[in-house]
């Protein structure tokens, strides 16, 4: 018995000064890219299906026909989604897969390089750690949409976001317009940093730039079809919403059913209520936002500390763009990842707000979502009975991690009130405060 335990205890040493490493954290950070290619490109499920199929084709029409999505027709993304698109087609359609997945292995080693800066003490080293378990546990879907180019995008901007308040502002607008979900990041700012006018102006500026830009392509009439054409949407059947309707189906009942929608290829649910249900989410999806954005308008009046404010915020709106979505594709779990990164960075900073519970619960969220797609796909739409436990419980920990969120937003305002808060917002951080920029001085 002794014996075990000093080999227990000599590996759990081996595994601790592994984890302090940096080479180990890079050699695990390519062998997780490598496995996630790999099963992107041969793995069942077609998991990479959305880009060597839709992708590639809307890259196709525009260098073969001249006909651009977003510009010559309404389109489901923002217009700057089809540059990574057209990165894609660098080498010729035959690698398309292999370069998209290639550009997003380097755009994840950016962003990757920015939490592992050499100063970097074993705590900071824990949150690249945390991410590449993310990335490992959500599985192939992690890189296989336009949603895995934003997510480096963003993360780069929150790590900025103490010292380079306007290079940060920037690169989440261009996140914005690519894929809509780090709006959510850029309102948590506005209402909770001290650079909320540099914010709005950075993010105003640009978006005007690239309407400019869009009108002067002739796709002035377009340039907002990415919020129409999501308006129209029935109910998606991973969605938190359709889950009912799911459950409805499975017990036969009358009119429900999942059916495969060519428009806007991709699986929906319908049955009595359905439609109803899909109309109501979308304003029901904006009172939740602002809901959310006024209790932390509050906790900021009360005056809480922006860097307690922010990661509970942005984890919030972000979860809510999720939890009340009456889209709810897997890839949606990657966006949970930038809040969770930046809440750790905050605590490290130091933020009163504790984020290990919410990083465990995504953990869990990224797992379960792996189990549903891509790989038993074709079971959750045949209606199994596991399958449909499984997304009930996956769905279900959305409101978990949604009221994790809110109830700290009320915590931290509530101490504030009573002078309990953390380190005041309009002080400036010390140099080693902000761990993404340990270097440089800034606040939030």
């Amino acid at each position: 018995m002794t014996s075990i335990r000093a080999a227990a205890s000599r590996v759990a040493e081996l595994l601790v000064g592994m984890s302090a490493s940096r080479l180990a954290l890079w050699i695990a950070f390519v062998a997780v890219h490598v496995w996630l290619g790999l099963v992107n490109l041969l793995g069942p499920g077609l998991p990479l299906g959305d880009v060597t199929i839709t992708y590639r084709f809307w890259t196709d029409q525009a260098f073969s026909h001249d006909y651009w999505v977003g510009i010559d027709s309404v389109w489901v993304y923002p217009i700057l989604a089809i540059l990574p698109m057209l990165a894609s087609f660098a080498f010729g359609p035959e690698v398309y897969g292999s370069t998209w997945l290639t550009l997003v292995m380097v755009l994840n080693g950016v962003a990757f390089a920015f939490l592992t800066r050499p100063t970097f003490s074993r705590e900071r080293l824990a949150i690249a750690w945390w991410w590449i378990a993310f990335l490992l546990l959500l599985g192939p879907i992690a890189l296989g949409r336009i949603d895995s180019v934003t997510i480096p995008l963003a993360v780069v901007g929150v790590v900025l976001l103490a010292t380079r308040p306007r290079i940060a502002a920037f690169i989440l607008v261009i996140a914005t317009w690519m894929k809509i979900w780090p709006a959510a990041l850029l309102a948590a700012i506005v209402v909770s940093s001290k650079h909320r006018l540099a914010t709005v102006v950075v993010a105003l500026g640009t978006s005007a730039a690239i309407v400019l830009v869009m009108f002067a392509l002739g796709g002035g009439g377009a340039v907002f079809s990415f919020i129409t054409q999501q308006a129209g949407r029935g109910l998606q059947i991973e969605a938190p919403v359709s889950t009912a309707w799911l459950w409805q189906a499975a017990a036969g009942a009358n009119n429900a059913y999942v059916y495969y929608d060519q428009g806007i290829l991709t699986f929906q649910v319908t049955g009595d209520g359905a439609d109803v249900a899909a109309d109501l989410m979308t304003p029901l999806l904006a009172v939740v936002a602002l809901a959310v954005a006024a209790l932390g308008i509050l906790a900021v009046r009360r005056g809480a500390a922006a860097l307690d404010v922010l990661a509970p915020l942005s984890l919030a709106l972000v979860t809510a763009l999720i939890a009340f979505n009456k889209v709810g594709s897997p890839q949606f779990i990657s966006w949970l990842a930038v809040p969770i990164i930046l809440g750790l960075g905050a605590r490290l900073a130091g933020s009163s707000v504790p984020f290990r519970v919410p990083a465990v619960i995504v953990l869990v969220i990224a797992a379960l979502t792996q189990v549903l797609y891509p790989y038993l796909y074709v079971y959750l739409l045949g209606l199994n009975t596991v399958l449909l436990i499984v997304i009930t419980a996956r769905n279900a920990l959305y409101f978990v991690l949604l009221a994790w969120a809110i109830a700290e937003l009320w915590q931290v305002g509530t101490r504030a009130r009573v002078g309990e808060g953390g380190p005041l917002s309009d002080e400036p951080w010390p140099e080693t405060a902000w761990p993404f920029a340990p270097n440089q001085r800034g606040m939030i």
